[in-house]
């Protein structure tokens, strides 16, 4: 957080791109608000990056009060940014186009961060061994990473004891362009591959959790069914919330003080 005194009036400047605007979507599409609360206070949107900024500037009080924030614009709750792609399933080319899934099924997107590594084949292989059971969630799995649908094929028909994938059930992305990785703000710049990213989208293309790691941590396929089981589940009773752990046929709650008190006493 950095400092800094001013006259001013009040001011906030939040940049951020907007959810949802595909990572085709032109510059053109980008869009400038002003709210003004009062006479002396003033909010401007201005849709720029994933990455956005806030800044606060206090009128003077004779001391140095104003700071900076800077924080990541959240992709849960909104519009999962839609993209159409070469991708690798069955040892053939295909093109998956995330927004086709809208009113159809859940979606799983992960993210990691380049084929013929150590930890992403692990993630990969268990992720599609246990694809049946997403298959019956109506729940699709689709894997992405920065490289060639080339590169997908090789590692495809590579044989797992040798640090292959064999066969999987589900597509490979290729995101060569790394627009998908940025429009899902996990592209580490530096480096030019991606965090290990997992988003949940709901049939209306709603981002509805989302789990980043670092390079070297491996994701649980277990502690991702069990959200999405919690997500349909309150989805499908819109009076209940899920508790800390919570798993299918186990006691929900109602997300009220009085109610809730029915939960906590069972437990």
């Amino acid at each position: 957080m950095a400092c800094s005194s001013s006259s001013s009036a009040t001011t906030a400047l939040l940049s951020s791109s907007n959810p949802y605007i595909s990572p085709k979507s032109s510059s053109s599409s980008n869009i400038t608000q002003t709210l003004s609360f009062s006479k002396s206070n003033a909010v401007s949107f201005r849709s720029s990056s994933l990455r956005s900024s806030v800044t606060f500037r206090p009128a003077s009080t004779g001391r140095r009060n104003g700071f900076v924030v800077k924080a990541g614009l959240p992709l849960v709750g909104n519009k999962a940014p839609d993209f159409e792609a070469e991708a690798v399933f069955d040892q053939e080319f295909i093109k998956v186009k995330l927004s086709e899934y809208i009113g159809k099924k859940y979606v799983v997107l992960f993210f990691y961060p380049l084929d013929f590594t150590f930890v992403c084949p692990t993630e990969i292989t268990a992720f599609s061994d246990r694809y049946a059971e997403f298959e019956k969630l109506n729940t699709e799995v689709l894997g992405v990473s920065v490289d060639s649908v080339f590169s997908h094929l090789a590692w495809v028909q590579t044989d797992r004891k040798s640090g292959g994938l064999g066969d999987l059930n589900y597509p490979l992305i290729s995101d060569v362009t790394k627009s998908i990785s940025k429009a899902f703000n996990v592209l580490i710049d530096d480096q030019g591959v991606a965090l290990r990213g997992l988003f949940i989208i709901d049939k209306e293309g709603v981002i509805q959790h989302s789990t980043i790691n670092n390079l070297a941590i491996g994701r649980s396929v277990d502690e991702t069914m069990r959200t999405l089981q919690a997500l349909q589940f309150v989805q499908e009773n819109p009076d209940e919330v899920c508790p800390a752990g919570w798993k299918p046929g186990e006691k929900s709650m109602k997300p009220d003080p009085k109610l809730s008190k029915e939960y906590f006493a069972a437990i």
